[in-house]
């Protein structure tokens, strides 16, 4: 179904916040992230949810308006919401292409603009998961469904498919490290070892 796709993608945007999120932090204890993570995670940002992702919402929200007007009016505009979002990404590019010219910018301020694109990201999602999805489940009929499929665009998504491309590599691996870096806390409160435990070991 497409709205099961929709929230697969979100959550593998999710992933990619989170590593955006971790170079943040390294940048912001003064060290130097891995600008290429970074550069991979805007280009994917750009290639993937702006050209893909965004316009199939939009696709349903424009079916949820015909169907059912009251719900669409208290979403919002989603098609500005999407807007803003690609605005704030455009302006994290420009502030990690500031940094690495030398250009003079507070730390401060990239911190700021990161952070923004980051947030804004996620009370996005969280407003589309809570009240835009369960409504076009609830207003859509089947008709309206098959007619957003045969408009849809067959695009493979280049870092979450069977085969990444080559520039998501990187962004791959971190993500990976993430993952099992989650599974190994989630082991240690779930399965704790006893105190006599080996000090190497523990969680």
């Amino acid at each position: 179904m497409i709205i099961d796709s929709l929230r697969q993608e979100h959550r593998n945007i999710e992933k990619l916040l989170l590593v955006l999120e971790r170079e943040l932090s390294v940048f912001d204890r003064g060290e130097r992230p891995d600008y290429q993570v970074i550069h991979a995670i805007i280009a994917y940002f750009l290639v993937y949810p702006n050209a893909y992702h965004h316009p199939q919402e939009d696709m349903v929200f424009e079916k949820l308006k015909s169907c059912d007007p009251a719900a669409a009016a208290n979403i919002g505009d989603l098609a500005a919401e999407h807007r803003s979002g690609a605005k704030r990404l455009q302006r994290v590019a420009q502030a990690v292409e500031s940094v690495l010219s030398d250009r003079e910018v507070l730390r401060e301020t990239v911190h700021g603009i990161v952070r923004d694109f980051i947030e804004h990201e996620r009370r996005h999602i969280a407003m589309e998961e809570r009240d835009f999805f369960p409504a076009a489940v609830r207003a859509l009929q089947p008709q309206e469904w098959a007619e957003i499929a045969s408009k849809l665009k067959d695009r493979k998504d280049p870092l979450f498919s069977e085969t990444v491309e080559e520039g998501f590599d990187a962004v791959r691996r971190h993500i990976f490290q993430l993952e099992q870096e989650a599974e190994a806390e989630r082991a240690c409160v779930t399965h704790p070892l006893p105190a006599s435990g080996s000090a190497a070991h523990r969680c």
